[in-house]
């Protein structure tokens, strides 16, 4: 009886996992609005703890090597190539800082330096392992922009 109550909480937790998956909009299946991606990418909402960790990690969003950030000041290596983003949610609404995110080419234009970091066309030169992957997760994403939620006036 043990054996059969573990099989069917295995099962249930695939289910599971199987059916939050199936949630998770594939990046060319994002829908740009004029307004920018109103739906969630994933249907869970975004943790700005784990956004924060994101945004700054230099082998994922990387964020601060273009963008100086005043709630990081004790991070280092904050650069000016993109704008302050200190009050960034007071300046833009969350669909429009979702489609900046996922792909900011659609936003501003194909010369923008920044990356599509939930989008399959990431721009020339692509590092190999980047090749037919998006740089952040859905959920990385979602987090992203719940922390960028945290930075207002």
């Amino acid at each position: 009886m043990r054996r059969m109550n573990f099989t069917l909480g295995v099962a249930a937790a695939i289910m599971l996992s199987t059916a939050a998956l199936s949630s998770e909009i594939a990046p060319e299946a994002v829908e740009f609005t004029d307004e920018g991606i109103t739906m969630s990418l994933t249907g869970t909402p975004g943790d700005p703890v784990e956004g924060a960790k994101v945004f700054k990690n230099t082998g994922l969003g990387n964020c601060l090597a273009c963008h100086a950030n005043e709630d990081m000041a004790s991070d280092q290596f904050h650069g000016d190539v993109g704008p302050a983003l200190d009050d960034v949610a007071s300046r833009y609404d969350e669909p429009l800082l979702r489609a900046i995110v996922v792909n900011s080419k659609t936003i501003f234009t194909d010369e923008t330096v920044m990356p599509g970091f939930y989008s399959l066309d990431v721009g020339k030169n692509v590092a190999e392992k980047f090749v037919g992957k998006t740089i952040l997760t859905a959920q990385q994403v979602e987090d992203v922009l719940a922390y960028l939620g945290t930075l207002k006036e």
